[in-house]
């Protein structure tokens, strides 16, 4: 008789061990042999040195299944303890799993060219109006390379810009004043790493979101870096970010540059940039359109209703 503990790594232990432990009580049917016991993301085994084995490779694919797919049925873990190979429930244009574990894809053909733009370029600008998922695939596609370990850190950004609020009335000290400005980046994380280890990564600086003044001085390498709502950056910011570039680190710089917040005598650093980076190799441009826009079809209405009230107002 052996004794093992088996430590989950990757994954949620809640997701894995199932509701009201579930999936847990099913492993432990599969091999009645061994002595079986949880306690965190650690899985203390007692039995056979043969039986042991054979647990712990299987252990190791239910784990690295649950990572990928950000879910555990207890059909799976019959046909991968058994020896079956499960159906693959992955298709080709899969980024990732949401923590329910429905397949994150993209949506339209621009959305596609993202992935493709991100997959052969080091630096992108992904230019687009409210909806249309260019942050939301940004940080699918640096949640994709985070798992693949192909980088270390994620580093999310935004300017701490009013939106017709000023920070001074909000409550609380500075970090609780600009949280709500980085509130949509917790939203997209949530959907696709699951709660436990969100939490971990972000403790250790693994997931970090922060506003762009943070950035000043740093190096940034072994990363995917996203700078969202760039168009309410001054030209002084977005170099300093663009500059922060290190080894083996993507950028992507997102915005919308009918929506910059900014004073009006002060120039976008979004449109800036575009203009003089435009024709430097190894940086992709993609640009979104309402096309793009996945989130209620009246948005899609909203922003032409605009675009239209805009024209005319140019044109009088």
């Amino acid at each position: 008789m052996i004794e093992k503990l088996i430590v989950l790594e990757d994954i949620d232990p809640v997701v894995f061990y199932g509701v009201n432990n579930a999936n847990l009580q099913l492993i432990k049917t599969l091999y009645p042999k061994l002595r079986i016991v949880a306690r965190g993301n650690v899985i203390k085994v007692l039995g056979d040195e043969e039986e042991m084995a054979s647990f712990e490779e299987q252990i190791v694919k239910l784990e690295k299944y649950c990572a990928e797919y950000n879910a555990l049925k207890e059909d799976i873990i019959i046909d991968i303890i058994k020896g079956n190979a499960p159906q693959a429930e992955k298709a080709g244009n899969v980024i990732v799993f949401s923590v329910t574990g429905k397949p994150i894809i993209p949506r339209s053909e621009n959305q596609m060219k993202l992935v493709k733009g991100f997959n052969e370029n080091d630096m992108m600008f992904v230019i687009g109006p409210a909806g249309s998922g260019k942050t939301y695939t940004a940080i699918a596609l640096a949640v994709r390379a985070l798992k693949n370990k192909e980088i270390k850190k994620i580093i999310l950004s935004r300017p701490a810009v009013e939106a017709g609020e000023k920070l001074g009335f909000l409550p609380g000290d500075m970090r609780e004043k600009i949280d709500p400005y980085l509130q949509p980046l917790y939203d997209a994380l949530q959907d696709m790493i699951p709660a436990v280890k969100l939490k971990e990564y972000m403790e250790l600086n693994i997931i970090q979101i922060a506003p762009l003044a943070f950035m000043r001085g740093r190096t940034l390498n072994d990363a995917v870096v996203i700078l969202d709502e760039a168009q309410n950056t001054t030209m002084q910011q977005i170099k300093m970010f663009l500059t922060r570039m290190g080894m083996n680190t993507k950028m992507i710089v997102t915005g919308d540059i009918t929506q910059i917040d900014l004073p009006p005598s002060q120039a976008s650093g979004l449109v800036h940039s575009m203009r003089i980076l435009k024709n430097v190799k190894g940086i992709a441009f993609i640009e979104l359109n309402k096309k793009d826009i996945v989130r209620h079809k009246l948005v899609e209405r909203i922003v032409d209703a605009y675009e239209k009230y805009e024209e005319k107002v140019t044109t009088i």
